[in-house]
């Protein structure tokens, strides 16, 4: 026979079994709040700074000098190496000589004749002068030695000159570096026929480009340029086209991150283009090392303000919502809420805030994604600078 159990014991069976398993988890598992999450936190920097514009350009040589014979002939020989570094008045190639010099060498000869046959007419001139006296010779005679001393004399002229032409020919086949530069690699080889002169049929034989100083161009619009001048001229500092004075610029080559690079103003085009809204602007950058070569691509950093005081924080801190930018400030009862700021340029991964912050406040540098608007955080003070704070997580409760 089977006895049932009565409803009532069966639930008190139930309900003593769920107690004990409650009594068997562990405390953490009963209830209670978690932790506030731990946040680093650090105030802004106070720094003075500079608003710049970038722009994109090329480097430029001052000099680039093409390398091509005054006289025609053989190239006899190359005396350097290509793309090495050449000195003023080292020399570069040599055109055979032989013909210059056989050339020199009869000019000269003709000289001496010219000299000689010049002495002659002058003592046949003193004759015909002191007969002439004596009534012995007529005036025509007379008149006919001091003509002939005359062209004697244009004769020795007229050597004179294709003697010191002939000099000439001759040292310009010898080319030496016009200019301190980089040469290219060398166009002809040794044993052709190069042709000289002055014409536009010379033969080209190297080029030669200047290192040390570099120029830097860029253009940039209308407005910019009104604004440079300006700001220019209301710090007396002259003009950003350096009559007066020039602007200092710093600039990045395409694989560095910082604008390392020093340089100033130079020159500033005296027509805006009509086509592009645009005018060049120039910089002169010193290049001891030879790093700049020119065609190489950089960026440019044109100041663009006044100098004033600035509180930075790290760019990280910065959070986004839809058009607007915020960053958590953490009160004195360590309440974590959002303050909508007006970020300004980025300074060495630090970020200007223009608007919304104040000196003493304690920003949220790192952790944010574990911050609830308006909850608790467990703040944490880094010693090293808002930068490398934010890059050192938070110790863990």
């Amino acid at each position: 026979m089977i006895e049932f159990v009565p409803a009532r014991c069966a639930a008190a069976v139930i309900l003593l079994a769920v107690g004990l398993a409650g009594c068997d988890q562990p405390k953490q598992q009963q209830g209670g709040a978690p932790p506030p999450p731990a946040v680093t936190v650090a105030n802004p920097v106070k720094r003075t700074i500079v608003d710049h514009d970038e722009y994109v350009g090329r480097f430029v040589a001052v000099s680039m000098v093409e390398m091509r014979a005054r006289v025609s002939g053989t190239l006899d020989g190359v005396h350097f190496k290509d793309g090495q570094i050449v000195k003023e008045g080292e020399l570069l190639f040599t055109i055979d000589r032989r013909p210059f010099q056989n050339t020199l060498d009869q000019a000269r000869a003709n000289l001496t004749l010219a000299r000689s046959n010049l002495t002659y007419t002058e003592a046949d001139l003193a004759r015909a002068q002191q007969l002439f006296r004596e009534k012995t010779v007529s005036g025509q005679v007379f008149d006919q030695r001091s003509q002939a001393k005359r062209n004697a004399e244009a004769e020795v002229a007229a050597q004179e000159a294709a003697v010191r032409q002939a000099t000439l020919d001759l040292e310009f086949t010898q080319l030496r570096a016009p200019i301190t530069g980089r040469i290219g690699d060398r166009r002809v080889a040794p044993g052709n026929l190069v042709t000289g002169g002055t014409g536009g049929n010379t033969t080209l034989l190297a080029t030669i480009v200047t290192i040390d100083p570099i120029r830097f161009e860029f253009t940039f619009d209308e407005a910019s340029y009104l604004r440079y001048e300006r700001l220019s001229r209301s710090e007396n500092t002259g003009d950003l086209t350096g009559r007066g004075g020039s602007t200092p610029v710093k600039l990045r080559l395409i694989d560095e991150q910082k604008f390392a690079h020093q340089g100033r103003m130079d020159f500033v085009d005296n027509v805006i283009d009509r086509a592009t809204g645009t005018i060049r602007g120039r910089a002169v950058v010193a290049n001891p090392n030879r790093l700049f070569t020119p065609g190489m691509f950089a960026r440019v950093q044109v100041p663009a303000s006044p100098s004033y005081e600035a509180l930075l924080v790290p760019d990280i801190a910065l959070g986004s919502e839809q058009v607007r930018k915020f960053v958590y400030v953490v009160d004195a009862e360590n309440t974590a809420t959002i303050t909508y700021v007006t970020p300004g340029v980025l300074v060495d991964g630090l970020r200007v805030i223009k608007e919304g912050l104040a000196p003493g406040d304690r920003i949220i540098v790192n952790g944010m994604s574990r911050v609830r608007p308006g909850g608790k955080v467990d703040p944490q003070t880094s010693d090293g600078p808002p930068r490398q704070a934010a890059q050192r997580p938070p110790k863990a409760n």
